[in-house]
């Protein structure tokens, strides 16, 4: 059986390009609704931005929560680059929000 980690990775693989999804919505789609924060975690540490594209994972209010990778001004340009729409600082969850 697979792992958390290795389900979380799978769901944020699938996060399309001018998407994002929020940390809840991933843990749930990994099998553990609860565990928002592992996500986290998980994101925190991933190594393999090219395949698991982290800076997609979102707040539940579409707030930009961290990116280890340059901060939430990189992750905010990585998301304009592609096409997620954003109000003020948050992302526009209307109309980014992935629909797994």
């Amino acid at each position: 059986m697979d792992s958390f980690r290795e389900k979380t990775l799978a769901v944020v693989a699938q996060i399309p390009k001018g998407k994002v999804a929020t940390y809840g919505q991933v843990a749930k789609l990994a099998g553990s609704p609860r565990a928002a924060r592992a996500v986290g975690r998980l994101m925190s540490t991933n190594t393999d931005t090219k395949n698991i594209p982290c800076h997609r994972v979102v707040g539940a209010d579409g707030l930009l929560t961290g990116y280890a990778y340059g901060g939430t001004l990189i992750k905010h340009q990585k998301l304009q680059d592609e096409g997620v729409a954003f109000s003020g600082v948050r992302v526009n969850l209307s109309t980014s929000l992935w629909n797994a």
